[in-house]
């Protein structure tokens, strides 16, 4: 059997990783400022982590979400206090776009209405209804397409309250990135999102926060979201969640009612996923992982702000967007061959950065010391 040829891939096999280093099948080293599409937060292998995992494995690994599993309460009290918001509610499943599906159902099962908000360059990932809101026709096939999702403009606050003028009492929810990931890196403006709150408010709208990308401390604020000062209604998560081991969350306020049987998962929750999310979050509570993603991120950003070959440089925290004219489009890929330092990408010129929190300052400098040859 051949495997589904839907990833272009580098020609690299990753074999061992620590920190933000891996190695491949030859023993040559790289650094790792992608993580995965933002998936390792505490870096690879760290050794709390594989504790936590291998002991709770020695013990138990699956049962189904039909008895108490006391250690999704641990989760669920940890991420209360580390996220600041203890009054909510947490559903757990597998990956970012079923924590936002189950949102956007959550939204309206609680409204009973059908319309979703969502902005041009929004990526919420690929089942039914994250799909259909996310504005990349590519991916959505036939039997996704709906009219219930409408695109605004990004951070445009005068379409925004147009549209709730016209069908404010149609809306269900609005679905809104802290920060767009696969859109380029843009950040949700204060005042944008602001907006959104008091509008939602006004109408009997839901507002998610999708944190699967900007969450989990990457900005220098446990969600992306809290810059602005307000909270939402319901919150997404899912890659920076357990380092890699798959896992998704749906953070709800206490306003939405649970029923018997009104969400489901199989594997959501299991021993093991949960084991994985208390090591990182001990982890970044330990270590003060959400200061040093600010710290780490101002720094890259103030060492990078005057190369006058970059068109724009956008981002918080750790989670960077670096827009390169046509002409230096072959940086990411120079940066990898040539330097052995992988990093990610948005279309059409933006290498994205999202390195491990715990980032340090000589990766910083091996990062930027590189990219400065490349764009000379």
């Amino acid at each position: 059997m051949e495997l589904f040829d839907v990833y272009p891939l580098n020609p690299i096999e990753i074999v061992e990783a620590k920190g933000s280093l891996v190695w491949d099948a030859s023993g040559k080293e790289y650094l790792d400022l992608y993580g995965g599409h933002a998936v390792i937060s505490i870096g690879h292998t760290h050794p709390h982590y594989v504790e936590k995992l291998t002991s709770q494995l020695r013990r138990i690994g699956f049962y189904s979400n039909s008895i108490i599993i006391s250690i999704q309460k641990e989760l669920a009290n940890l991420l209360g206090e580390v996220s600041g918001k203890k009054d909510y509610q947490l559903f757990l499943c597998n990956s970012g776009a079923e924590a936002n599906e189950n949102a956007l159902k959550l939204a309206s099962f609680h409204n009973k209405r059908k319309k979703i908000i969502a902005f041009k360059g929004a990526f919420h990932g690929r089942t039914s209804l994250a799909v259909a809101a996310t504005d990349n026709p590519s991916i959505i096939a036939p039997v996704n397409e709906t009219d219930n999702v409408i695109f605004l403009p990004f951070n445009d606050v005068e379409a925004l309250e147009e549209t709730f003028k016209k069908i404010g009492e149609e809306i269900s929810s609005v679905i809104v990135e802290g920060i767009q990931g696969v859109g380029g890196i843009r950040v949700a403006s204060d005042e944008f999102l602001k907006k959104i709150r008091t509008l939602c408010d006004e109408y009997g709208s839901i507002f998610i926060a999708d944190s699967v990308q900007c969450g989990y401390g990457r900005s220098g604020k446990f969600y992306s979201h809290d810059y602005s000062g307000v909270d939402a209604d319901i919150y997404t998560m899912a890659k920076g969640m357990a380092n890699g081991f798959p896992i998704g969350a749906v953070s709800i306020s206490p306003k939405i009612k649970a029923s018997y049987g009104m969400l489901g998962t199989t594997f959501g929750g299991n021993y093991l996923a949960c084991a994985a999310a208390l090591a990182v979050l001990e982890v970044i509570q330990k270590e003060s992982l959400i200061e040093n993603a600010r710290n780490m991120g101002e720094y890259l950003m103030n060492s990078l702000k005057d190369i006058p070959q970059i068109l724009d440089l956008r981002g918080r925290g750790l989670m960077i967007g670096i827009e390169m004219p046509e002409d230096l489009a072959h940086v990411k890929k120079q940066l990898l061959m040539e330097h052995s330092i992988f990093t990610g990408e948005a279309k059409p010129h933006v290498i994205r950065l999202l390195p491990a929190l715990n980032l340090s300052k000589e990766h910083a400098d091996r990062f930027i010391e590189a990219f400065k040859k490349c764009v000379q």
